[in-house]
Formats: structure tokens, sequence, C-alpha cells
């Protein structure tokens, strides 16, 4: 584990009581599943730590994307609904979905993903399966980066733009066979990230569907994350093509669970190792309850979206809505390695930002009062340098933590900044991110 505030005085880990109070509770349950720090592997595959079109080029612009990502659904309740009631979960409204926010308490479900595992429903998600001979070709002019050349049982991050250049999605994107593709997109975004790959489909030989009424999603994350799996394993009531312990990171592999079809993914979004696993509806029931049995001994607890928010801003990861729009771009939110400028996609006309545009950041905060989106970030002198979009007390490291977008002058000021604070300025130091690393 390392704690980019080292220079910040030690301080005891927030209580419950913090986490309840206005200033200190988390922020709103993160609604995306995959952004971070880039990383390559030695096949040249790049993930994100922990998260196409041949014709017209001008299609979904800003405007249009806008409006298809407030178009919310009826609400919608998860194949887990009935087991999270039965669990004591209190629920939230997520883009038109009733979704378990916590169990328990958030401290006590966020430390668990840091000590054990968390087991999460995030069956809200986005599926849209992209298949037929120029599968790759497609996405690689649909997206940003370069989906073709990474291999069968492969994974890679991956952004959606507008025509302008800006964030319509950030996905992740698993290549199941040489012409088929599974694109993972966040909730809020499920019809424009669908209208947008439809329409690029023009021209192409290729099929996109949208499977995600088709498709749960249940993520266990945390150092025990494995060990849970592994049991199942033995039990011989999941069973992989291929050893778990073969399965690296942003590696997928086709498994059954009590003989139903299940994808085991190991990506996330909380700073841990874990699996995601996508399973059609009417099995998720049963694989929470095996994953829960097999857990309890260990220390493994069902986790909500508050605690969720805490663990991926500790982890440094933006969420869509506060680090990532279609105001922003990549370059802007530190993912400009995610964008392949060699090759033809829409957006790339407008991708990169202007030279004054505000850049992502780490804060680390002084005391105990936590940042909020929206809060300014001055200058020693009262100067606004900035504006924080997403801010907490770390329930791991004992301060508060912030990210935030800055004029670009001030990025390696370091000390000397602060966060106004609902008329007080907390002192804050820009830090690397992520705040936290597993060791």
């Amino acid at each position: 584990m390392s704690d980019a505030s080292s220079n910040l005085p030690a301080a005891p880990g927030p209580t419950d009581a913090d986490l309840v109070d206005d200033e200190l509770e988390p922020e709103a349950p993160a609604a995306t599943e995959a952004v971070g720090d880039v990383v390559t592997g030695d096949d040249g595959t790049e993930g994100v730590a922990t998260g196409p079109g041949a014709g017209d080029l001008d299609v979904v612009d800003g405007a249009e994307a806008e409006a298809l990502a407030a178009d919310e659904p009826d609400e919608r309740l998860s194949p887990l609904h009935d087991v999270h009631v039965a669990a004591g979960a209190s629920f939230t409204d997520f883009a038109g979905w009733q979704m378990p926010v916590r169990y328990s308490s958030d401290l006590a479900e966020h430390h668990a993903v840091r000590t054990a595992a968390g087991l999460f429903d995030l069956s809200h998600m986005a599926e849209i399966a992209v298949s037929g001979p120029e599968a790759g070709a497609f996405l690689d002019r649909a997206l940003a980066g370069t989906l073709s050349t990474i291999a069968v049982g492969r994974a890679k991050y991956s952004l959606l733009l507008s025509a302008e250049g800006g964030i319509v999605d950030d996905l992740v994107v698993y290549r199941l066979d040489d012409d088929d593709f599974l694109v993972v997109a966040n909730a809020s975004n499920r019809d424009a990230a669908f209208s947008a790959l439809a329409t690029r489909a023009s021209g192409f030989d290729v099929t996109v569907d949208d499977e995600s009424d088709d498709t749960a999603l249940i993520a266990i994350q945390g150092p025990e994350a494995e060990g849970v799996l592994d049991e199942l394993v033995t039990s011989d009531r999941l069973q992989p093509d291929a050893p778990l312990s073969t399965l690296r990171y942003y590696r997928v592999l086709q498994a059954t669970f009590d003989d139903a079809p299940v994808l085991i993914a190991r990506t996330g979004y909380t700073g841990e190792d874990g699996f995601e696993l996508y399973l059609a509806p009417e099995t998720a029931p049963e694989l929470w309850a095996a994953l829960a049995e097999a857990g309890a001994p260990r220390g493994v607890v069902p986790a909500g979206l508050a605690s969720r928010d805490t663990l991926r801003l500790e982890a440094g990861m933006p969420l869509y809505g506060h680090e990532l729009g279609l105001d922003v771009r990549p370059a802007q939110a530190g993912l400009g390695r995610v964008v392949d400028t060699s090759k033809e996609f829409v957006g790339k006309a407008g991708v990169e930002p202007a030279p004054d545009a505000r850049v992502l950041v780490g804060l680390a905060l002084e005391g105990r009062r936590a940042a909020r989106a929206g809060y300014p970030v001055v200058t020693d002198d009262g100067t606004v340098v900035g504006e924080v979009t997403s801010g907490a007390l770390s329930p791991t490291l004992g301060h508060p933590v912030a990210m935030a977008f800055v004029d670009p002058e001030v990025v390696e000021r370091g000390p000397g900044l602060a966060v106004d604070v609902r008329g007080t300025a907390i002192p804050a130091a820009v830090v690397p991110l992520p705040f936290y690393k597993r060791s």
C-alpha cells in the first residue's frame, strides 16, 4: 500500500458518524465500472488499474448524446432484488434502477473490500454484443482505441467519443472470439452508447445487440476474491475453461456454474484484485448465495454502491458525470493513452483539448472536512483555479481526498492551494493519483 498523501500528519480513520455527517458522507454512488490508470501488459494489451463505423463520422453529436443519456427508463429491479431485501439493504434510485446503496455500514463495507472482499450487484450495467466478420474494424472506427489487435480472451478499456471529441461513455471491451466482442457501458449511458454504436455500424458487416436485459453481473472484489472462487471450483459448482490462477488482469474466460454459462473477467472498479461474473439473470441468485456462503468464513460481505464510490475514489478512478463527460477531452482526465490517433475514429478531429483546458488532479486535504463535487479550488489569495469533481473522507487513509479539474499552471504547485468548503478554506496539496494502491 502507498499513501500518496504522506506529507499530511497521520490521522485515525473516520467513524460511521463522520460518514453520516452532511459534509463527510461519500459522494453519490458510482455509475461507472472501469476507469483509472492505464496499464500495458507484456503483450501490449492495455487495461486500467483498479473499472465504429465506416460511414459518416459526423454522427451522434454532443447534444444528441446528452439527450439520450438523460432518457431514464421506468424503475427497474435487479434479478437479485429479493436477495438484497432479505439482507436488509437500503436502496437508491440509480439510472432508473433500484440498487442497494448499503447493507450495514458504508465504512464496514469499504474496509471489508480492502481486507477481505465485497460482493457487488452490478446488474444495472449495460452489455452490448458486437459480432460479425468486421467487428474488430468496426470497433476501431467507433471507439478511440484500437480493439482489432487484442487477443481472444483479453479485455481493453476504451472511450466512446462524440463527433466533437467529448466523452459519451467509457467502456470495457472483451474479445470473446475472433468475431465476437462484448462492450460493457455505464448504466446511465446505456441508450447513448447503444445508439451511437448501432448508428456507426452502418457500412460494416457487423451486428450490434443490446443484451443488457438478458445479463446479470456480480462482482467480487478484494484480496479473498480468488480464494472464494477457488472454493466453488473445488466443489465443482464453478467450472472454468482454464485454471483461475492463469486468469491474469484484464483477461476473461468462459465457465459454467451449475452447468449454466458464466463469463469470468478479472476486472473491477475498487482498486483491489477481483472478478466480475456475467451470467443469465435467472442464475444470479444461486451464484450470489454460493459466493456469500463460501466467502462468509473469509470475512466477505455484500457491499453497496456507497462503499463502491469511496473505494473507486481512493483508487483514483474517474466517474462518468463527475470526472468524465461530453465537455471533457480524454487528455484532460489523464486518459490520453487510451486514444490511438494513428487511426481514424469518430471524434478524432476534436479530441485534443484547448491549451488552457483544466486538467484532473488529486488533492489531499488537511483536517477531516471533505470536499464535495462543485466546491471551488482556490489559491492562498482566494483566486479560483479549479473545481472539485469528487471528494470524501478516505476510510483507508484517514484524511479527506478529492479529485478536481484545475488550471494547468497550478498542476505543479503542490502546497499553497485550498478548497472552499462552505466558506472555509481547507488547505490542500496536489498529490499523485491514485491515492491508494494495494500492496
